[in-house]
C-alpha cells in the first residue's frame, strides 16, 4: 500500500517537473485542474522551504509554512530528498491518513516536494472492496468448478479440454479465442457461452484502452509539436544571441518532454491485441541502422551489426522501441563505436548493443532498468525511462535483459526472447 502510494507521488513530482515550480501561478492551475479538489484525498507542492506554493484543494492556505513537525513525511523529504510514506493521525481532519512525499529534482537541482494524501477509510474501503470482489469471484469460480467436475466425466471431458485450451489462448493474448461450442450436457454448452460473452467484453474493453492510448499520444504530441515549430520560427528571427540561447533551451526542453511523453505512454500499454508473431531480428537491426545511422554519427558514435539471430516471438513495434532504447542509451553514454549484435543461446534468440563507454558500477546494473533510475555516469537530460521500457516489453513476451561489462569495457546490454521454431 505505502510502496504503491509512493510511486503515485513519484509520478505527480515527474509530471510537475522544475519549470513550473518556477511560475507559481501556472503551478497552481496545473495541480488544481489534473488533481481536482476531492473530499477525500489532495496533492500539495512545497518549496525547498516547506512553503505551500500549490494545493488541490484551493489557494487559501498558499504562502503558509507547511513542513511542519505535524506533518514528519514533508520535513523527511527536505532533510533526505527521498520517496517516503506513512499512515498517520490528521489532527486537521481527525482521521487516520494515507501519506507519501516525493522530491522534486530535475539533474542535481531540488526544486522542492510532492505530498499525496488519501482517508484511511477510503484506502481501507478499496482494499476490503477488492477483497470481497476476489472472494465472490473465487467462491463463484470454486462452486462452478466442483459441479463441472461432479457432472461431467468421462465422454464429457473432450468439451472441458477444448474449453481450457481457449482459456489458455486468451489468457496468451488472443482476444479472438471463442469456445463456440454446441454439443455436451446443457451445463457445458451454457459455460462455453457464458465464457464467450465474457472475451467478448473483455476484448471491447481492450480495444476501447487500446484507442484511448492512441487518442492520448495524438492529443499529446500535436501541442509538442505545434509548440516546436513556434520555437523554431522564433530562432530564425531571435533579435539577440541572448534570446536565441534561450529559445534553443526552450526547444531542448520541448524535445525532452516529448521523450517523456512517448515513453510513458509505451510503458502504459500493458495489454495488447493478440499473441506474439515471428520478428526477424536481423531486419529490425537493419531498419534500426537506417534510422539511427545519421544522427549516431551527428554525435560522434558509429553503428555496425554483427551476427545473425534469426527470428524470435514477439511483435514488431516492441521490438522496434527496444532497438531505439538501447541505441539511444549508448550513443548518449559513449560516443565511438556502437556494435548490435545478434545471435542463437541456450535456444533463445539474442540481441545485444555494446558500446565503449565509462561502463555502469556493478552496484548499479541490477538497478538500471528501474524505472526513473540514473546512474552515476548517466548524460544529462535523460528520463531514466529507457531501460525500464527494454525491460518491460521484453518480459512481455517472455525475455529477459542482461546488463553486463563488455569485453575491453563499455557497457553490453542483451534482450533474449524466445526463438520461433
Amino acid at each position: 500500500m505505502k510502496s504503491g502510494a509512493e510511486s503515485d507521488a513519484l509520478l505527480v513530482a515527474a509530471g510537475i517537473g522544475g519549470a513550473r515550480i518556477a511560475h507559481p501561478l501556472t503551478l497552481q492551475r496545473y495541480v488544481t485542474r489534473h488533481f481536482p479538489d476531492q473530499e477525500n484525498g489532495r496533492v500539495i507542492v512545497i518549496d525547498p522551504d516547506g512553503v505551500l506554493i500549490a494545493d488541490s484543494t484551493g489557494s487559501d492556505h498558499l504562502g503558509e509554512t507547511y513542513a511542519t513537525p505535524g506533518r514528519p513525511e514533508l520535513m523527511r523529504v527536505l532533510q533526505t530528498p527521498e520517496p517516503t510514506s506513512e499512515i498517520r493521525h490528521s489532527d486537521t481532519l481527525r482521521q487516520d491518513i494515507l501519506v507519501a512525499a516525493a522530491p522534486i529534482i530535475e539533474e542535481t537541482t531540488f526544486y522542492g516536494a510532492v505530498r499525496v494524501s488519501e482517508l484511511m477509510g477510503e484506502v481501507q474501503d478499496r482494499v476490503r472492496r477488492v477483497i470481497a470482489g476476489l472472494a465472490v469471484i473465487g467462491l463463484g469460480a470454486l462452486f462452478a468448478g466442483l459441479i463441472v467436475a461432479f457432472a461431467l466425466a468421462g465422454s464429457f471431458s473432450r468439451p472441458l479440454t477444448n474449453l481450457a485450451a481457449v482459456a489458455k489462448r486468451l489468457g496468451g493474448g488472443d482476444l479472438s479465442a471463442r469456445a463456440e461450442t454446441d454439443q455436451g450436457a446443457s451445463e457445458i454448452v451454457q459455460l462455453a457461452r457464458s465464457f464467450d460473452d465474457m472475451a467478448d467484453r473483455l476484448e471491447a474493453t481492450v480495444k476501447a484502452q487500446r484507442e484511448f492510448v492512441a487518442n492520448a499520444s495524438h492529443q499529446l504530441r500535436t501541442p509538442l509539436t505545434g509548440m516546436k515549430l513556434r520555437i523554431e520560427a522564433a530562432m530564425a528571427g531571435a533579435p539577440s544571441e541572448e534570446v536565441r540561447r534561450q529559445l534553443e533551451a526552450a526547444d531542448t526542453e520541448v524535445d525532452r518532454l516529448a521523450g517523456i511523453v512517448n515513453r510513458l505512454l509505451v510503458m502504459a500499454r500493458r495489454i495488447e491485441e493478440g499473441g506474439p508473431s515471428e520478428i526477424d531480428l536481423d531486419e529490425a537491426v537493419h531498419r534500426a541502422l537506417e534510422r539511427w545511422g545519421e544522427r549516431a554519427s551527428r554525435q560522434g558514435a558509429t553503428l555496425t551489426a554483427k551476427g545473425e539471430g534469426g527470428r524470435a516471438l514477439g511483435e514488431q513495434a516492441d521490438l522496434d522501441q527496444i532497438l531505439d532504447n538501447l541505441i539511444d542509451n549508448a550513443v548518449a553514454y559513449a560516443p565511438g563505436p556502437v556494435v548490435i549484435e545478434t545471435g542463437r543461446a541456450d535456444g533463445r534468440a539474442f540481441l545485444a548493443v555494446v558500446d565503449v563507454g565509462p561502463g555502469i558500477a556493478a552496484d548499479e546494473r541490477h538497478r538500471v532498468t528501474d524505472r526513473f533510475f540514473r546512474g552515476r555516469t548517466a548524460p544529462k537530460g535523460g528520463t531514466g525511462l529507457g531501460l525500464a521500457i527494454v525491460r518491460e516489453l521484453a518480459e512481455k513476451w517472455g525475455g529477459t535483459v542482461a546488463v553486463e561489462t563488455a569485453d575491453g569495457g563499455g557497457t553490453r546490454i542483451e534482450v533474449r526472447l524466445k526463438a520461433a521454431t
